[in-house]
């Protein structure tokens, strides 16, 4: 049964108003009558939602009177004047962290905002950019935008927006998404300044719906292995997911590596209807269940593109919520192998409530469980501070390096649906393959390099000194990923930028990462030349969980897990 209500993991979507509200407890003073309004009804926003909880209804708005007669209070008698705006979203915050890390508050100028990775759009111009010398950097134009139908490259540097200098006056990045983010249809001239010409070149851009890509990359690793990174679950990936399998099936595609590393979930129903992708009918996908809201099953319903065929998920720590669905009905289901190091381990179920302000809160509202049964939430009673840390905390305790590091009671354990292989719930998904972290290229003046946002900036400036000679040079996307040394102008303008951002030149750390180095450089370089799928392309090879997952799928490992024949 398929879910009516836009449920969503990790991040945000659209609203859904409440029903009922509580009387202002102040009825003569409009700030503290908004304010009640306001409290009210994040207390009451769930007891209107079905009749069984309406019993607690007197005892809600008894707190709420409560909470209301010491807003007056403080507003009348308080030693200096008080901000009770603030204090109302200081309370709302406070109360939300007491309940579980992933309730949140979200303000009214800041929900349309939020709510554009999950619907897959924004308007606006459509470039990428980076603010640099206190000047606007197009890093690139978004495919099928205005800036790009215009003219608009990548090193272009914005320097006037309707008129307005916006260059070498601090600008930062809220500046400039208001200057250039606006309604579909409406006009925004701006000047850019172009390599080295003195004078400014002027577009007057129309404003656009601009599409935010679910599918970052996707690309042949042979003749029998496809690969494809997904970045986020939006109302628009599983059309760029079908798009993307088509092409790749086109392209003779037999096995598929599912790129998940990184993701951090989104949409509830996209993470059902990517599992559905790859499950037969009539397979539990993930059930919900919480105390307002009885258990739902979701089943798989639809003939999937990738129903056969040998699949391999990539995962890590930053692998979370909608990420984990997937990731727990491929494993449960026995359908395909996990790779990687242990998920994040969030298994709760945010519902948007609307306050009166037009804030919003994303009310934890229901668990979610594998087809097995597990619930992969981690521990949190320990408080949001102690909830952030743990995943740093992985490293330390050795888990980064060694999966045995892990404490694995008999309670968490559980067994797949079809082979009876062993796996575990209590806090993430942990993969069929672990692959350590990789730490023999790292060295201190490579993070220092990473940190400051260097390599994009050197790579921008080195494009932007010699864009003519490589476009023509390298025209042929394949010969460049395949075969094209890096270039040592661009090491040496990359080690020069540090020098100018007081980072020093260390030789000894600079031979450990070297190829760390030049790959990253090439990648950002292979991007901002093609496009992102040019960038894992370069950048893959020396990511240990990417080759691992294709090892995988050529030394028998995957033959030998019992999974070959489906």
């Amino acid at each position: 049964m398929r879910a009516s209500a836009p449920n969503f993991l990790g991040i945000r979507t659209s609203h859904h108003e409440p029903e009922g509200l509580v009387p202002a407890y102040i009825s003569n003073m409009t700030q503290l009558r908004h304010i009640s309004c306001l409290m009210s009804t994040l207390a009451l926003a769930l007891l209107t939602l079905t009749p069984s909880v309406m019993q607690g209804q007197e005892s809600v708005q008894e707190q709420g009177e409560k909470f209301n007669t010491l807003l007056y209070y403080m507003n009348r008698m308080y030693v200096d004047s008080v901000d009770l705006d603030g204090l109302v979203e200081t309370a709302i915050r406070g109360m939300l962290e007491e309940l579980d890390p992933h309730s949140v508050y979200i303000p009214s100028e800041d929900l349309k905002q939020a709510d554009e990775p999950l619907n897959g759009k924004f308007e606006g111009i459509g470039v990428r950019f980076n603010i640099m010398k206190d000047t606007i950097m197009v890093v690139s134009t978004i495919s099928g935008g205005p800036s790009e139908r215009l003219g608009i490259i990548s090193g272009d540097r914005i320097v006037e927006v309707d008129g307005e200098v916006v260059a070498g006056v601090g600008i930062r990045n809220k500046g400039v998404m208001d200057r250039l983010k606006g309604p579909k249809g409406t006009h925004v001239d701006v000047g850019i300044r172009r390599g080295k010409a003195k004078d400014l070149i002027h577009f007057d851009i129309e404003r656009d719906k601009i599409p935010i890509f679910s599918v970052d990359a996707s690309y042949m690793v042979d003749d029998r292995i496809g690969y494809i990174k997904v970045n986020r679950f939006s109302k628009e990936t599983m059309k760029e997911l079908h798009e993307a399998l088509d092409n790749l099936q086109d392209e003779g595609m037999k096995d598929l590596v599912l790129d998940l590393q990184g993701n951090g979930g989104g949409m509830l129903n996209t993470a059902i209807a990517m599992g559905d992708e790859f499950l037969p009918d009539d397979r539990l996908i993930v059930y919900t269940d919480g105390r307002s809201f009885p258990r739902e099953d979701r089943i798989s319903d639809t003939e999937g593109r990738f129903e056969k065929g040998r699949l391999v998920v990539l995962v890590d720590g930053s692998s979370a919520s909608a990420s984990e669905i997937v990731s727990g009905a491929v494993q449960d289901w026995d359908r395909g192998l996990i790779v990687g190091r242990r998920t994040f381990g969030k298994g709760l179920v945010q519902r948007p409530v609307r306050l009166p302000d037009g804030s919003a809160v994303r009310l934890t509202v229901q668990q979610y469980f594998t087809p097995s049964g597990r619930c992969i939430q981690k521990p949190y009673e320990d408080g949001v501070d102690a909830y952030r840390r743990e995943k740093y905390e992985r490293f330390e305790k050795g888990e980064l390096m060694s999966i045995d590091s892990l404490d694995l009671p008999d309670s968490l354990r559980y067994e797949t649906l079809q082979l009876g292989r062993t796996v575990y719930g209590g806090g993430g998904i942990l993969p069929d393959v672990f692959v350590p972290i990789d730490t023999s290229m790292n060295s201190a003046y490579f993070t220092d390099l990473l940190r400051k946002g260097l390599f994009n900036r050197a790579v921008l400036e080195y494009v932007d000194a010699n864009r003519k000679r490589l476009e023509a040079e390298h025209s042929d996307r394949n010969a460049f990923v395949n075969d094209t040394p890096l270039d040592q102008e661009l090491l040496d303008g990359l080690i020069a930028l540090g020098e100018s951002e007081e980072v020093p030149f260390v030789e000894e750390d600079w031979n450990t990462s070297l190829r760390a180095v030049e790959m990253r450089l090439k990648a950002i370089l292979a991007r901002t030349l093609f496009d992102t799928t040019a960038f894992y392309e370069v950048f893959n090879p020396i990511n240990p969980i990417f080759n691992r997952g294709i090892e995988v799928l050529r030394d028998g490992t995957y033959k030998k897990s019992g999974m070959n024949h489906r």
